[in-house]
């Protein structure tokens, strides 16, 4: 529903509420029917009934009514009366008005006051302009002052903004100096789509000598439409510069544009020039948050000089607005980017702190995107998916020095599997399968591990669990395990969908020997309120049986030193990782998820070569350590 059907049910249902109301409060029934024609002429916008039951001039009441809505740019008026009462040789009637200002502004009460006479035997509401608003006088008009604060910030971890400058251009007009306002509005509306009421009501409710701001538009729109706004006449364009402009990782934080008709309504009704639009990412995800707050101030003005003369209310800039404080670290950030760059292989690598969870950087060339592949890609496991295995193998006092033959194909259950590069034909303890990533050789070991306990193991290092990040992620996805063949293609990666964050989450959990769930912003700490659903409650973290990750920890030191992760090798301390292959439809695909010091990281490569992710993660490693 628009902004201006809204306006149009609201005030029906509040003449439906009050009317009876109306009906009931007085004893007089000639006094009455004055206030309740006066009162519902007014709230309905049938003026000529509300002047007729004044003693006024009606073309006057007619007129200073109108006036009274069009100033206060008004969606609606309604009234509620609180009684009757004699003061001297007057009658008295009270009544609470409540104004709906529109354009996202709050609602406006206040007390007024009906004075009634008797004229030639039938009651009167004794007109002055004060019976609209108890300080509004002879000479008087209203008005409502805006000022704009302008969109907030997506900040870094350290509370460094993650944009850059951008400038948008806005129409701005000074009322008193327009020729013919309407005709104004109308050229602008047919080059823009804004409705021509709605600019109109813009320029009629503001301070006629203050800058009014119509339309903002972006810059190519404005290059676009530069020399048909210039051909109106008392239109002028300023250049207005915001951080808008995202920085790495750019989908991530997301892209920001002026409002436009579309996305007007979109947003649930009239937007100001001037207010901007998250398009996507963190920008969009936190809309209500990072939209440009108000000031909003009704007052008086002398009609002859235009000068305030009271102000009648006034309402502070929305508490809800506010920065949003991210997890993302702009050094770590920066080596991820440059990492992807080295063979050009379209890529994507996210890095977390291990002991807590957060998000330090999500990087993708540009095949990919940060937020649908990175966060919620869904892609099969690899051999990877052999880290859940351990916990059940150490329960079924599996020997990791035992001999395993790595052939270039097997059938298990009915399952085949194939290991085309090395260490294909060879024969090698279980860990030297686990490091060297020996898709044949681990498949067999779905005879001494129970499919249930597989899944459970998985589900303890965060796979499947409802996750809570403000933008789409996926957690992962098990296929039931009802046989050896499902088992082994489980531990292979097969029958198991994840996305490179679950995996960096999974490397974290290894590292620090506890799962916790990921974390992107810190602040603010509640979901966005334009946000269609409160999101679910974040899971617990889950401690890892310590066995498991201590033998996870050898396991996958060996695949750096002597496994088929040895590119991750890095300056500084120990590196820990494995590698897998993948296929993805028919593209081939090298994952390697491992970790150094605090930072856990999950790559995933669109390549034939299976070291191909270690070798990204060995180049994000170098890069960080030398930042650090």
């Amino acid at each position: 529903m628009t902004g201006k059907a809204r306006r149009t049910v609201a005030a029906a249902l509040a003449l439906a509420v009050t009317a009876p109301m109306l009906s009931a409060c007085f004893e007089e029934p000639s006094a009455h029917e004055a206030v309740r024609d006066f009162l519902v002429g007014w709230q309905t916008g049938d003026y000529d009934m509300a002047a007729r039951r004044t003693d006024g001039d009606r073309k006057v009441v007619r007129q200073a009514l109108e006036d009274a809505k069009v100033h206060l740019d008004a969606a609606s008026f309604r009234f509620r009366l609180n009684g009757l009462r004699n003061a001297g040789e007057e009658t008295e009637a009270d009544f609470r008005a409540e104004v709906d200002l529109g354009e996202n502004n709050p609602l406006w009460e206040y007390a007024g006051r009906l004075p009634l006479r008797l004229v030639d035997g039938q009651w009167k509401v004794h007109w002055s302009p004060s019976v609209i608003h108890p300080q509004l006088h002879e000479g008087e008009r209203f008005a409502v002052d805006v000022t704009p604060y302008g969109r907030r910030s997506i900040l870094d971890r350290t509370n460094d903004p993650l944009q850059q400058p951008a400038t948008l251009y806005v129409a701005n007009v000074i009322p008193s100096m327009l020729k013919d306002a309407a005709a104004v509005c109308r050229q602008l509306s047919k080059i823009t789509g804004f409705p021509q009421d709605r600019l109109l009501s813009k320029i009629r409710s503001a301070i006629p000598n203050a800058q009014v701001p119509l339309v903002t538009f972006g810059r190519t729109k404005y290059a676009q439409l530069r020399v048909q706004l210039e051909a109106i006449p008392g239109i002028k364009i300023s250049p207005e510069p915001l951080l808008i402009d995202p920085e790495s990782p750019t989908q991530i934080v997301g892209s920001v544009t002026a409002v436009t008709p579309e996305s007007e309504q979109q947003l649930g009704g009239p937007q100001r020039a001037g207010d901007t639009v998250g398009r996507s990412g963190l920008q969009k995800a936190y809309q209500e948050y990072l939209t440009g707050s108000t000031e909003t101030r009704v007052i008086t003005l002398d009609t002859k000089t235009s000068k305030e003369v009271a102000e009648l209310r006034k309402w502070p800039p929305s508490r809800s607005n506010s920065e949003v404080r991210t997890t993302l670290d702009r050094s770590i950030q920066q080596a991820a980017d440059t990492a992807l760059l080295g063979d050009g292989a379209p890529a994507m690598l996210v890095a977390v702190q291990a002991s807590t969870g957060e998000v330090r950087a999500v990087s993708t060339t540009k095949e990919y995107n940060q937020e649908r592949q990175a966060l919620a890609g869904k892609f099969h496991a690899g051999s990877i998916f052999s880290i859940m295995s351990i916990e059940g193998l150490l329960k079924a006092k599996v020997s990791f020095k035992q001999k395993l033959a790595c052939p270039a194909d097997r059938t298990v259950g009915g399952a085949q599997f194939h290991q085309t590069a090395a260490p294909a034909g060879s024969t090698l303890s279980l860990q030297g399968a686990f490091a060297g990533g020996c898709v044949t050789a681990l498949a067999s070991l779905a005879r001494r591990i129970d499919g249930a306990e597989l899944a459970a193991s998985a589900a303890k290092f965060g796979i499947g669990a409802p996750w809570t990040l403000p933008l789409k992620t996926f957690s992962g996805r098990v296929s039931p395990l009802k046989n050896d063949a499902a088992t082994a293609k489980a531990i292979a990666g097969q029958n198991v969908l994840v996305s490179p964050l679950s995996m960096a989450l999974v490397a974290g959990a290894v590292a620090s020997g506890t799962w916790r769930p990921p974390v992107l912003v810190t602040d603010p700490k509640t979901a966005d309120p334009s946000a269609e659903a409160a999101p679910p409650k974040a899971p617990a973290p889950i401690e890892i049986d310590a066995k498991t990750v201590s033998t996870l920890k050898s396991l996958m030191r060996a695949g750096v030193t002597s496994g088929s992760a040895r590119a991750a090798a890095a300056a500084g301390d120990p590196v820990y990782g494995i590698t897998a292959s993948a296929t993805q439809g028919r593209k081939p695909m090298a994952w390697f998820v491992g970790w150094q010091e605090d930072v856990a990281v999950a790559v995933l490569a669109q390549s034939s070569d299976s070291t191909a992710g270690a070798a990204i993660a060995g180049r994000f490693f170098q890069g960080l350590h030398a930042r650090l």
